[in-house]
């Protein structure tokens, strides 16, 4: 990676969201300290706030305010260029909570002594705010405030402008998309997929059964992805799948106009199966505790044993007082397994589903 530094602007004034977008939460943490974690590797990271009485950094963070109030994002810019030790800084908006640093690092190979600004393109607009400035941008940004011209399209074409399409690269447009409002949030995070993890007999099919009642209720499809690690023989005896499995194919498949099953000899995972989810709004993983995934821990009394579950787990559940004692230690949001509608209202609020 090149000497280069991060700006996360964060004091936009959230109107639309009704509150400010740094904090809100996502996934198990806020749209700031998200973008914090993702860029924790980089050489350093400055927030631009709007000014110091607002939302404070988190740590190991350093922070500038505006000086210009009230003319957008072009202060930001100007703030974490100012204070940045690097000459290039990546900036990007704090309501980008699908971005990624790997985007960011493929941005850095474009640099040469050419350019004074990279700046991604997908198929629709330029993404001002998911680009990279050299410190000699900054006099132009002083001179476009002095004039009052805020626009940063104008800071664009005044610069020696790179622009970058994601066009047939493998990063999805959704990375660079601003959440603007709850219901942007909600929809840009579907398909859900997330993980009901725990021991055998634990209840993991029981409280997934009742998970799906609760989405179908709200007007969600739902598909449900189950892994088996001691093996499963989906093919009835006797039936022609079964004969053709036993023949020695590949795979089998059947299909009628309302369903289709497929049976395959192969290695697959929980990523690869996504596809054969077509139209659904959430996707439910039983088991899979050692997943990347968001899981919720499932536990009963009688088969409760103390399993490490991969991070991240968003809570768990379990039938007894004691159990959720030993569960509480461990995970911040522990229920009762019988408490469904809190369960099924912390999933959806951590996976950011209204």
């Amino acid at each position: 990676m090149k000497d280069i530094s991060v700006g996360i602007l964060a004091g936009g004034r959230s109107s639309r969201m009704g509150m400010d977008k740094a904090l809100i939460e996502y996934r198990g943490n806020t749209f700031l300290g998200r973008l914090v974690k993702e860029f924790s590797g980089w050489k350093e990271i400055t927030v631009s706030l709007a000014d110091r009485g607002g939302i404070t950094a988190p740590e190991g963070c350093r922070t500038v305010c505006d000086v210009h109030r009230d003319i957008g994002p072009m202060e930001g810019i100007r703030q974490v260029l100012k204070a940045s030790s690097s000459e290039y800084v990546f900036v990007c908006a704090v309501d980008m909570p699908f971005l990624t640093a790997d985007l960011a690092e493929y941005m850095t190979r474009f640099i040469s002594s050419d350019y004074d600004c990279y700046v991604i393109r997908d198929s629709k607009h330029f993404q001002p705010l998911c680009a990279i400035y050299s410190k000699a941008a900054l006099p132009l940004i002083d001179e476009l405030i002095s004039k009052g011209r805020y626009r940063l399209m104008d800071l664009l074409e005044g610069l020696r402008t790179k622009y970058i399409s994601l066009e047939h690269t493998d990063f999805s447009e959704k990375q660079v998309s601003n959440v603007n409002t709850r219901q942007e949030l909600s929809e840009m995070s579907l398909p859900a997929v997330f993980a009901v993890s725990g021991t055998k007999d634990s209840g993991k099919t029981w409280l997934i059964a009742r998970l799906i009642n609760e989405f179908i209720s709200d007007g969600y499809s739902v598909g449900v992805i189950k892994h088996d690690a001691h093996g499963y023989d989906m093919d009835e005896e006797g039936r022609d799948t079964d004969i053709f499995s036993k023949a020695g194919t590949a795979f089998t498949a059947i299909y009628c106009p309302e369903r289709f099953n497929v049976s395959a000899a192969a290695s697959v995972d929980h990523n690869e199966l996504l596809k054969y989810c077509p139209g659904a709004d959430i996707v439910i993983c039983e088991g899979l505790k050692d997943s990347d995934l968001p899981k919720f821990v499932v536990a009963r009394q009688q088969t409760y044993e103390c399993y490490d579950f991969a991070s991240p787990v968003m809570g768990g559940a379990a039938d007894t007082d004691s159990v959720r004692s030993d569960l509480s230690r461990r995970f911040s949001h522990v229920f009762d397994l019988d408490d469904i509608s809190n369960i099924y209202s912390h999933i959806k609020e951590y996976m950011g589903i209204l």
